[in-house]
């Protein structure tokens, strides 16, 4: 069956219909994108006119009073007939100001447009997540300190290890956090403007232009990526900025996607044992078929974009890659996609990851109860160091303790018992110097180290301090329709 002209008869990217908020779906949206292509050619022309360039008021007034009305139906109508994006908006553009047509594109290439865009959208996309970014970071650093000394059994191969806490297992994911802050951070702040450097990058167009004025040249290059909102544009380009730029903002994003992967199969991994849970909506239905189920599916969500995020990666290095000489025209179909593509997924995984560090919810009472079936192994020690200091002789307590531990393991693994290995030392004669310091020597706390003066000294030196500049959009709080 062949479907009708609406938009649910046309595939959709999830991405954008489902997930991405409107921030980020609108910085990558074609309207952002042409009015952007519309004011570089503002930018420009005033530059020009500046340095002396035949170039009028009632032109600039002309292309300013028309940077947003965008006939998406011409230019969609010209790019079919020229087979070109760039010329079919310069056309488009020149319909709605006849006056300045002939001083759109003056001296440019379509990289003028095209890759300063690119290079404004990925700038634009990093100051949207980086805000998303620092209050994930806000929420489970709370989150830490709340739990800071909560004893928790950790876990090495996923098999029961020594104890940690709560609030410190939540720094090891801050930690990996604040690496991609800084990443991502540094990406933004390296980007540089392609600015104006004509076709294979020599700036030979303006030269012309210009009569030869080098002087003039570099100014038109400095006064254009000013106005685009840039410190810094590349001193040498071809016709494209190097597609390493790609690689460089892309791989801060996938990193991102494995952290927040980790982070939620841990979660996830949490959820199974029922210590930790993501937020639950009161009519929220965990399966169709079990009606008891508290699926982590905001969890699996951010696994399952994490993914995709990492896969993402691929793009750039081969695109880089292939690159011939001054640039290959190869590289466009490939970037329409993977660029947006990253911005979006990190955004959506960002989104949910804020949404359920704000609700996570533990439960003291079941982490007690598996620190209870796991403790007296992990308390040997103890007990043989507390038997010598009252006088008995190490070899003999350990060979009694190793007996009595193989003896309780079997109830647990061939009869589903409970661990009795308290039980049975507080039985044998042989412990009765030390049984008023049993409770003691099983004391959770005295299992932790120093995993809570860890948790305050890594949240006051490493993790604030990087939130400092993001404190002005900490209150923003995430309600994910689906």
């Amino acid at each position: 069956m062949e479907g009708g002209e609406d938009e649910f008869s046309k595939y959709r990217s999830p991405l954008v219909s489902r997930y991405a908020s409107k921030e980020m779906a609108f910085n990558f949206s074609d309207r952002k994108k042409f009015s952007t292509w519309r004011r570089l050619w503002l930018f420009l022309a005033r530059a020009e006119k500046v340095l002396g360039l035949p170039i009028t008021d009632a032109q600039i007034q002309e292309m300013e009073s028309h940077t947003e009305d965008i006939d998406f139906a011409m230019a969609a109508e010209e790019e079919r007939k020229l087979r070109h994006d760039v010329m079919a908006h310069v056309h488009t553009f020149a319909h709605c100001c006849p006056a300045a047509a002939p001083i759109i594109h003056l001296g440019a290439t379509s990289c003028y447009v095209g890759d300063n865009t690119d290079l404004i959208m990925l700038r634009d996309g990093f100051d949207i997540l980086l805000p998303k970014l620092a209050r994930v970071i806000d929420r489970l650093a709370n989150f830490a300190e709340n739990y800071a000394d909560l004893p928790t059994l950790g876990f090495t191969h996923y098999q029961p290890a020594q104890l940690t806490t709560v609030g410190k297992r939540a720094c090891l994911w801050l930690q990996d956090l604040a690496m991609d802050m800084r990443n991502l951070q540094r990406a933004r702040d390296d980007l540089r403007f392609r600015g104006v450097k004509g076709t294979t990058g020599t700036q030979a167009s303006f030269l012309q232009l210009f009569q030869g004025d080098h002087e003039k040249v570099e100014e038109l290059d400095r006064m254009v990526t000013e106005m685009a909102g840039f410190k810094k544009a590349f001193l040498v380009t071809g016709q494209t900025y190097s597609r390493k730029v790609d690689i460089d903002c892309l791989s801060s994003l996938a990193s991102l996607g494995a952290t927040v992967h980790k982070i939620c199969t841990d979660i996830r991994l949490l959820a199974n044992l029922k210590e930790i849970e993501e937020p639950f909506e009161k009519e929220q239905i965990g399966s169709s078929a079990m009606p008891y189920k508290r699926n982590p599916m905001r969890a699996e969500r951010c696994c399952s974009l994490a993914r995709h995020l990492v896969a993402l990666m691929a793009d750039p290095l081969q695109t880089a890659s292939v690159q011939w000489l001054e640039r290959t025209l190869d590289d466009s179909a490939n970037r329409r996609i993977s660029l947006p593509e990253s911005f979006l997924t990190a955004d959506i995984i960002l989104s949910t990851l804020q949404n359920i560090t704000e609700g996570l919810v533990v439960y003291p009472k079941v982490i007690e109860r598996h620190i209870r079936h796991e403790l007296p192994f992990m308390a040997t020690e103890n007990i043989i160091m507390a038997m010598v200091k009252a006088g008995g002789n190490r070899q003999d307590c350990h060979e009694k303790i190793r007996v009595l531990s193989q003896e309780a393991a079997a109830v647990v693994k061939q009869e589903g018992g409970d661990n009795d290995l308290l039980a049975r030392v507080k039985r044998d004669p042989y412990f009765a110097p030390i049984l008023d310091q049993l409770d003691a020597l099983l004391d959770p706390k005295t299992f932790i180290g120093r995993a809570p003066q860890q948790v305050a000294r890594f949240l006051s030196e490493e993790v604030r301090p990087l939130l400092e500049p993001f404190k002005a959009k900490m209150d923003v709080k995430i309600e994910l329709e689906l």
